[in-house]
Formats: C-alpha cells, sequence, structure tokens
C-alpha cells in the first residue's frame, strides 16, 4: 500500500490491484512456490506416531487432553486414543496398545522430535532415551525422528489430526476416559474399512498386504507399570498423581511400594500385604476407599500417642499421673511442650525436691511450670549451695 502511495505520487497512474499483479508476476515479496515432496513407502516398512492437545467433553466437563495417534505408512490404518496427560508411562501405554491392536510392528516408528522419546540432538542426530530404546528393542522396532522444519515427513499422522477433530470429536460427549477411548476404538474400525480418495483404496485392503510383511510381536508382551514409593498418611491413604487410595489403619506410616499401571494400581507393603485398586486416569484429588479399610460404624479407630512424653513422665514417676493428665487440661502452654519442660524438671533436679514441688502445686492447682521450677528451686537451694557457703566460711577463717 505504502509503495503504490509513492508512485502515484510520482506520476504513476495504476490501481492498487495491478500493482500487486505485477510484484506476484514478477516475483517481487514473494516467496517462491515449491512443489510438495512424496514419500513412497513399502509395506511394514515404516508408522508414525505423534501427539495434538484437543478440547473434548468428558463427564459434563470440557477438558483439554492429549491425543495419541499411530498410522501405518502403506496402508493407512489408523489408531489413536486420549490422554489426560502424555508422559514416557503413557506413551509405553499407548504404544502397546497400538501395536496389540494392529498385531505386528513396523521395522521403524517415526516421531515428532518428542521429549517424551528423545534425549538430545534431532532428526538424524537424535538419541533416544535408554528406557524407551529398551522398551522399542523388547517390541522389535526403533524409534527415528524427522529433520527440523520438516513437516511432510510426518504428514501420514499429522493428517488425521484435522479429521479427527472435525469428525470424530464433532457433537460427542463421554462418560470418562473409558468411554471415550472405547469409541475411538470403534470409529478407527470404521474408518479403516471405508474408501479413501487420497489413496483410492480401502486401508483395511492395502493392510491385508503388510499384514504379511509386519515384525510379529513377542509371545509374551509384559504389564507396562510406573513403580513409586510412598508413605501412608494419618488418614490411612496413599497418593498418587493427587488421587487418595486406602490401605489398611494398621499401615499408618509405613513405607510401601505403589506399582502403577493401565487400569490398577497395587500398592505392596511387603509380599504378604498387597491392596489393589482400580486406576483413577484424571488427576482429580478424588479419594478410593475399599469398603474392607471403611472402619464399622460407631468404631473409632486407635491412634498412637501423640506425646511419647507422657509415657516416659508417668513411667519415671508414676506419683505424678494425675497433675500430668490435669496439666494437659488446664496448662496454659502447647500440650507437647508442657510435657517436654516437665520432663525436663524431672531429669534435672532432685527426685524429691521435685515430687514435693509437684505435689504441692497440684494441691493448690498450680500449672505454670515457670512457678514450679522456682518452687523446686527454694526446696533444693541449701543442697545446691551448702558447699559453695563452707568455702566461703573456710576462706573466711583463713
Amino acid at each position: 500500500m505504502r509503495v503504490h502511495e509513492e508512485l502515484t505520487a510520482s506520476g504513476a497512474v495504476l490501481s492498487y490491484q495491478a500493482l500487486t499483479a505485477f510484484c506476484r508476476r514478477s516475483g517481487i515479496g514473494q516467496e517462491p512456490i515449491v512443489a510438495s515432496g512424496r514419500y513412497h513407502f513399502e509395506p511394514g516398512e515404516e508408522s508414525q506416531h505423534d501427539t495434538s492437545p484437543h478440547h473434548i467433553v468428558i463427564g459434563g466437563q470440557k477438558l483439554l487432553v492429549q491425543t495419541a495417534s499411530i498410522v501405518l505408512c502403506y496402508s493407512r490404518i489408523l489408531f489413536f486414543q486420549f490422554y489426560p496427560t502424555f508422559q514416557r508411562f503413557d506413551c509405553k501405554v499407548f504404544l502397546t496398545d497400538a501395536l496389540r491392536s494392529i498385531g505386528g510392528v513396523t521395522e521403524r516408528v517415526m516421531i515428532d522430535n518428542t521429549h517424551v522419546v528423545v534425549l538430545r540432538g534431532t532428526g538424524k542426530e537424535m538419541v533416544a532415551v535408554p528406557e524407551m530404546v529398551a522398551f522399542a528393542d523388547r517390541l522389535g522396532f526403533h524409534f527415528v525422528a524427522h529433520e527440523r522444519g520438516d513437516a511432510n515427513r510426518s504428514a501420514r499422522v499429522e493428517r488425521p489430526f484435522w479429521f479427527i477433530e472435525n469428525n470424530f470429536l464433532a457433537g460427542r460427549t463421554f462418560t470418562d476416559f473409558a468411554d471415550a477411548n472405547a469409541q475411538a476404538r470403534g470409529w478407527c474400525d470404521r474408518v479403516n474399512a471405508t474408501y479413501k480418495k487420497h489413496i483410492r483404496a480401502i486401508p483395511r485392503e492395502l493392510f491385508a498386504i503388510e499384514r504379511t510383511r509386519l515384525r510379529s510381536l513377542p509371545a509374551w508382551i509384559p504389564e507396562v507399570y510406573r513403580l513409586v514409593q510412598r508413605t501412608v498418611d494419618v488418614e490411612g491413604y496413599v497418593t498418587v498423581n493427587t488421587n487418595r487410595y486406602s490401605v489398611p489403619v494398621s499401615w499408618l506410616g509405613r513405607r510401601v511400594e505403589v506399582r502403577e499401571s493401565k487400569d490398577k494400581i497395587t500398592i505392596e507393603l511387603d509380599s504378604r500385604s498387597i491392596v489393589t485398586h482400580g486406576r483413577i486416569a484424571q488427576p482429580l484429588g478424588q479419594r478410593a476407599m475399599l469398603e474392607q479399610h471403611r472402619p464399622p460404624r460407631g468404631a473409632r479407630v486407635a491412634r498412637p500417642d501423640p506425646h511419647p512424653e507422657e509415657q516416659l513422665l508417668v513411667t519415671a514417676a508414676p506419683e505424678i499421673a494425675a497433675y500430668v493428665t490435669a496439666l494437659k487440661q488446664r496448662g496454659s502452654k502447647v500440650t507437647t511442650l508442657a510435657l517436654r519442660q516437665l520432663l525436663g524438671l524431672l531429669r534435672e533436679y532432685p527426685r524429691d525436691a521435685f515430687l514435693a514441688a509437684v505435689a504441692e502445686a497440684a494441691h493448690y492447682g498450680l500449672y505454670d511450670l515457670d512457678r514450679l521450677e522456682r518452687m523446686i528451686l527454694r526446696r533444693v537451694a541449701r543442697d545446691f549451695f551448702m558447699l559453695e557457703r563452707s568455702h566461703q566460711r573456710e576462706d573466711e577463717n583463713d
């Protein structure tokens, strides 16, 4: 627009549309158009995996979730699932379910330089996380990453995300993640059996050819799990991803091992003490209570004594048990601090003077421990300072 103003000001007679058309024909201010490339894949050669954020309605709430997808590059077989978050644990769960559903694995799996798999580097220099390398070796494939900025390299998996958002998710609601993923599987089965104009074929028919070229999965695929250590809280729960799972009351304060898998949470104290819960997929801060862990109605859970100093006092001086009980009820200080101070007086001063002062304080209802200490000092003053006075007299006589 500014160029057109200057040209007309200098005497040129032309419209703005004529100027822009001239610039386009001459390549002025325009990037040259480059024809898009085409990648050819043999059956069983490659599959592409990626994730994309989408908003879906689950349980009446609109949530931002991660859509994980994988596509076989030759037959265009599509498989996708939804996850609240997508970490390495979720990636391994997804790929395990996807490859089981497909019934085999390609030679390589292309990724988009995601930090879930990548340890360092990009493209050909990408180095995968050892944990993910071991996972891929177990299933018989290896991860590769496309070069940065080469979006066409992962077009097989990028294109279906638009299709999922504008076709599958349009107008759909779900009760929970299990319902959403079950509907996604059913939808993938229908889509994979539908004729595709851009490939001029039905993915299921092409898959019949590709299946013979896929690598076989191991006869036994171990369950994907995440192992963490937790301490049972004072209410008898173990926290995993903000959700709390109940355990027996006898486990309070104990260290336990938590195994988190796709559908369950297994809490183990030892080989004979194991508790299993259904896993809550979303980090919602919910509580899962098993019926056997619920105390009977009206029954109170026995809790350990919160004041160990009280037991030490009563054991060392049973005569002051009544005074200790009254001190807990009528003392002006925090109970724990008061009991610790009283225990210190018992350990520091002579027993007879201490017991006599406590008896007098109990008689008059005195629970000020600073005053109690002064009462003890008055009783032991002669004994404490007798030696010092005798030395002073000897010095005076000398």
